[in-house]
């Protein structure tokens, strides 16, 4: 982010924060960040292309939230999905700090991670 010659925050080529965004130009940014997010956790974990879409989806969620690097600090939870022991991975997923402060949503991932189904 830097500030404009209008003194405005702005992003990118020119990207005037305070005029919002659509919710195509929105979705087009979730989307480039999900593919970085997900190329990063392909090269950090080599068990990540084996896991299937929704088990996938909960790591890159978990590191669009706390950054690769938060989520590569669950290291118990991590060394479980390697393992491919989910229940005991979604257990260590609810024993953090992080499911304190997003609790509902913390619930709804781990779920995700132990039955390996969208939720």
């Amino acid at each position: 982010m830097y500030k404009c010659t209008k003194d405005k925050w702005t992003i990118g080529y020119g990207f005037n924060l305070g005029s919002g965004f659509t919710k195509e130009e929105a979705a087009l940014l979730l989307q480039c960040r999900v593919k970085t997010i997900s190329q990063q956790l392909s090269k950090a974990l080599p068990y990540f292309s084996l896991l299937n879409e929704q088990r996938k989806a909960v790591l890159v969620n978990m590191a669009f939230n706390l950054g690769a690097t938060g989520l590569m600090n669950f290291k118990k939870a991590l060394s479980y999905v390697e393992a491919s022991d989910y229940e005991q991975a979604a257990t260590e997923m609810l024993d953090s700090r992080w499911a304190k402060q997003v609790p509902n949503w913390a619930i709804a991932l781990s779920n995700q991670m132990q039955t390996g189904e969208w939720h």
